[in-house]
């Protein structure tokens, strides 16, 4: 389980800067799909060198400093990035580019996080297992989930869905550094 949460701020921001914005856009604003999925791409370029940049991180300050740092990022954006994706061309432009960053740096660490805590005949399994949950907790929901809260409650709302994530993620991590202490 631990497995499963630790990586679950960088799966739910992967639809919330993916999917739940073009359902967004297309249902609740005029805007043009074409437009925004060339900004999305253009995020999407930033992230492919956030990557770089979370693996030359983690090579300095380790995994799980990585994933935490990112998941508490991800909860600060959580709090202004409903307000970005509502502030036109340019909030769009800042809430993909920002999303796409904290994803870059926090996408690569998530699923190995925590494999270190199974043996090593397991470990693919393990790591194979807790990332599949944590794509049906922390993804799979996530573009509905947001959406029916921003529809019900405002966009405010979907905020709240990506930070539940990264408090997931953040348990996860101080519940798994229990966990390596005490199997020492």
């Amino acid at each position: 389980m631990i497995g499963a949460f630790a990586p679950l701020a960088s799966f739910a921001l992967f639809h919330m800067v993916t999917v739940f914005p073009l359902f967004w856009v297309a249902l609740f604003t005029r805007d043009s799909i074409t437009r925004f999925l060339l900004i999305e791409v253009a995020g999407g370029a930033v992230g492919v060198l956030a990557i770089l940049l979370s693996g030359l991180l983690t090579d300095r300050i380790g995994r799980r400093s990585v994933l935490g740092y990112s998941a508490v990022a991800i909860a600060v954006f959580s709090g202004f990035a409903p307000q970005l994706l509502d502030a036109g061309a340019a909030g769009e432009v800042a809430f993909m580019f920002t999303g796409f960053v904290l994803l870059g740096l926090s996408f690569g660490q998530s699923s190995g996080a925590v494999t270190s805590n199974f043996p090593k005949g397991a470990r693919y399994t393990g790591a194979a297992l807790t990332s599949d949950l944590a794509w049906l907790f922390g993804a799979g929901f996530a573009p509905l989930a947001a959406l029916l809260l921003a529809q019900r409650f405002g966009l405010v709302a979907a905020g709240g869905y990506l930070l539940s994530g990264a408090a997931a993620t953040l348990a996860a991590l101080g519940l798994n550094k229990e966990l390596a202490r005490r199997l020492d």
